[in-house]
């Protein structure tokens, strides 16, 4: 048996010849045509070739004995239910064609049985046998496509149940503290607003990761209209996963609407000063601070709202630690800091790490 095909976009040929040099001329056409091929002999153990999984099976009149048939049906049946194997049957002229259709049909269900007449042109045969691995390509093709589309069927499912699960903890916490339903309609409306610009944001960035400067932007942007701009914002552009910068935002909604309604924002010169910044000296880590400035005198509260119960949950379970947050008489503060690894996509975070080793001349652990 010849060598193993090497990899192309398309599949290969199994070629079963073994009348004189039927096999080496099929075998020799088709690499002209660069189609990889494997000329075997219909007398050896054939389970090898088929294990590799040929596109298309070419097989000689003179092939069909009652053990090969059975190897292939055997092969056949074990297909996977997208596929359907073509295989192409030289026949005598002579050969009793429909007989042998017949039989083979029954043999070999979920093929693709195709019969030519020898002797056939060169052409022909080569012309047949690119067509069906085409169709073997198109047939592949289609496979992933339905495996993309279950993928993303499982992905929608998941992304809608947390959406909800998202909505469904809001409403809850708002309600806790709407004294009228005119309040709870309000704030419950504002805050599906937020998430809804968040999830813009993300599906705009296309894909798992998104632009913190991004997300920062469309959040903040209802807030700083006219040409008058309350909120100052500084730190570099970084990417963050999909779930870190969704929660950032929600968190930086709560902040700004607990703002406007008790700190900095509800006076004419009030303003917030939001930065963060990225530490790359050692294990890279990130750290948020959020100042209010220019604001009424800040008390600390009798009791927790839920902004600030919302920010203490969502910010401690990306950065895995509570955030410090300080009632100062001067204005209302809150930090966090944690890994850059926790709120950035993976291969983001490796790379980083990567970088810096080689920086310092280090060796990353494997």
């Amino acid at each position: 048996m010849n060598e193993i095909p090497t990899e192309s976009e398309l599949d290969w040929a199994l070629v079963l010849a073994p009348f004189r040099k039927d096999a080496d001329y099929i075998a020799a056409l088709l690499r002209e045509q660069n189609v990889n091929v494997i000329a075997a002999n219909a007398d050896e153990d054939l389970l090898q070739p088929l294990a590799l999984a040929p596109g298309v099976i070419v097989i000689t009149h003179e092939a069909l004995k009652p053990d090969v048939v059975v190897k292939i049906a055997s092969h056949i049946a074990n297909q996977p239910d997208w596929s359907e194997v073509p295989v192409i049957i030289l026949l005598e002229r002579a050969a009793p064609i429909s007989r042998i259709r017949t039989q083979l049909q029954s043999s070999w269900p979920g093929s693709r049985l195709l019969f030519h007449t020898r002797p056939i042109a060169a052409l022909e045969l080569v012309n047949a046998i690119q067509s069906n691995l085409l169709v073997r390509l198109r047939q592949r093709q289609v496979r992933d496509s339905i495996e993309r589309e279950r993928e993303l069927r499982l992905e929608l499912n998941h992304r809608v149940k947390n959406i909800l699960a998202s909505v469904t903890s809001i409403f809850r916490m708002t309600k806790r503290d709407a004294a009228t339903v005119d309040d709870l309609a309000n704030d419950f409306t504002d805050r599906l607003q937020a998430l809804s610009n968040v999830h813009t944001a993300v599906f705009e960035a296309g894909g798992e990761e998104v632009s913190l400067s991004a997300v920062v932007d469309v959040t903040l942007s209802p807030y700083n209209r006219g040409g008058v701009s309350h909120i100052d914002v500084r730190g570099e552009d970084v990417v963050v996963t999909r779930e870190a910068g969704t929660t950032i935002a929600l968190c930086l909604h709560e902040l700004i609407t607990n703002a406007i309604k008790y700190g900095a924002l509800s006076h004419p010169e009030g303003k917030v000063n939001l930065s963060w910044e990225v530490e790359r000296t050692g294990d890279p880590s990130f750290s948020l601070n959020w100042v209010e400035v220019g604001g009424p005198t800040v008390q600390q509260p009798t009791r927790q709202g839920y902004g600030t119960r919302y920010v203490r949950s969502a910010l401690g379970s990306i950065f895995g630690r509570v955030p410090a947050i300080t009632f100062a008489p001067i204005g209302f503060q809150c930090s966090i800091g944690g890994p850059l690894s926790r709120l950035t996509p993976q291969k983001q975070s490796v790379s980083a790490g990567l970088r810096l080793a080689k920086d310092q001349g280090e060796t990353p652990a494997s």
